[in-house]
């Protein structure tokens, strides 16, 4: 997802809110780091603005998951993970190993999906779904149990 300068500016006007250079660069952050944990980001936007603090990253990723621009999910019993809401749905496949954030396709639970949806009356929620294990990078692989 790419969104303009102008396009974010307008969305925050919508809403009574104006652009700041500290909005627009953990945007920025959160579409060029892909899985980013808060912590992340923040470490991101101090190489360019060394003065924003964590609460600020926080605070601006609340506001821009509620605009639709970003998304989050946990991925860990940490803090949460945020991603560009754009991006096509997919399941998250963490590796306890190396944390390693890797997606799949939905479809693959299509058939679990849907049985839940017969037999519980369950809709599965599939873009806050994430799967844990181990990958299947070699230095993962040897570490196996």
């Amino acid at each position: 997802m790419t969104v303009s300068e102008s396009s974010l500016a307008e969305m925050l006007r919508a809403r009574g809110l104006r652009l700041t250079a500290q909005r627009q660069l953990v945007l920025e952050a959160v579409l060029e780091l892909g899985h980013a944990t808060p912590e992340q980001v923040h470490s991101a936007v101090r190489e360019v603005a060394a003065g924003v603090n964590i609460t600020t990253i926080y605070r601006t990723l609340e506001l821009l998951e509620r605009l639709g621009l970003v998304t989050h999910t946990h991925l860990s019993h940490g803090s949460p993970t945020y991603h560009s809401a754009g991006e096509d749905t997919h399941v998250h496949l963490v590796c306890r190993i190396c944390g390693a954030v890797d997606e799949v396709d939905p479809e693959v639970f299509g058939p679990l999906c849907e049985k839940l949806a017969a037999e519980q009356g369950f809709q599965v929620d599939i873009g806050h779904v994430a799967l844990f294990g181990v990958c299947g990078r070699s230095d993962c692989e040897e570490r196996r149990e």
